[in-house]
């Protein structure tokens, strides 16, 4: 659907076909899923409802707004942005700019965490750098007797952490704290698994990351000149917030693992294991505190 096309009595076959094209165009990965993706939110549906309309001709007004929609992702936006939801371990999840899109990878360390609160009867969980408070607030419905602090630095990516909990009903047991690491993080008890998706790209990679990152919070994504410094953060402020023999799961970029173990005092922590994504890299460090 280009900006020549006439908006008046396109189908919705036709209109999905166009913009197919046009996010192909773009350069866009799968732009045909995309475009049933973009519709469907203009039409308050679900693909399936767009896949068996397709006869129906769009109305103008919604043939004008998935113009609109189709040009911002065809300049880059990511489609979440753009639909205002990511799916996350079960959940949906509300996103904006102010906050990283959830990412299938991640789902790692939520599986990670529940393994290891099987035999706790209510854990204590604190989640540093929470964005969308996805994996927080997975942990909180998955666990009906936890309890959870989530820190983010930005005010504005708490906000929407905070409509995510109250979407999902844990709001009453998670705390939301603006702070940087742990700088403003007061406990009664100690955690007894802390998780962090932390920043972790280098200065290097952030000037090369594909157009759609771009648009994601530069905060939640620079982990300094190679990408360690919010990481080292963690393996050093996160043991004294920890219980005795509690743990710590967090998420690595690529190509970081040899020197995430480097960082990582053995007289402090124990290195339980690191699991790999479904690429087989390695992403998910589970370590244990001495």
């Amino acid at each position: 659907m280009n900006a020549a096309a006439t908006p008046m009595n396109v189908s919705i076959k036709n209109a999905i076909q166009e913009a197919t094209q046009t996010l192909r165009d773009a350069g866009v990965s799968e732009p045909r899923r995309e475009a049933g993706s973009l519709l469907a939110h203009v039409l308050g549906g679900d693909r399936s409802f767009v896949l068996t309309h397709g006869d129906d001709i769009l109305a103008h007004p919604h043939s004008q707004t998935f113009r609109t929609l189709l040009t911002r992702r065809a300049q880059g936006e990511p489609v979440q942005y753009l639909t205002g939801h990511q799916e996350f371990f079960k959940l949906d999840f509300d996103v904006s700019p102010a906050v990283l899109i959830p990412r299938p990878e991640t789902e790692l360390i939520v599986e990670a965490a529940l393994e290891l609160t099987r035999d706790d009867p209510a854990p204590v969980i604190g989640d540093i750098g929470t964005g969308s408070g996805c994996i927080a607030i997975s942990l909180l419905h998955e666990l009906p007797a936890a309890v959870a602090v989530a820190t983010d630095i930005s005010r504005a990516a708490l906000d929407v952490a905070r409509q995510n909990a109250e979407r999902h009903s844990v709001l009453g047991r998670l705390t939301l704290v603006e702070s940087d690491c742990f700088s403003e993080v007061r406990v009664a008890e100690p955690f007894s698994l802390i998780t962090s998706n932390p920043p972790y790209v280098s200065d290097d990679e952030l000037r090369r990351v594909q157009r759609e990152v771009r648009f994601e919070p530069h905060f939640a994504l620079a982990g300094g000149p190679d990408g360690l410094a919010v990481i080292q953060r963690l393996l050093v402020d996160a043991r004294p917030f920890l219980r005795s023999g509690g743990h710590l799961v967090f998420e690595i970029g690529f190509g970081q693992s040899d020197a995430v173990e480097l960082l990582i005092d053995p007289r402090v922590w124990k290195l339980l294991e690191i699991r790999k994504d479904l690429q087989g890299i390695p992403r998910t460090f589970v370590l244990q505190g001495r």
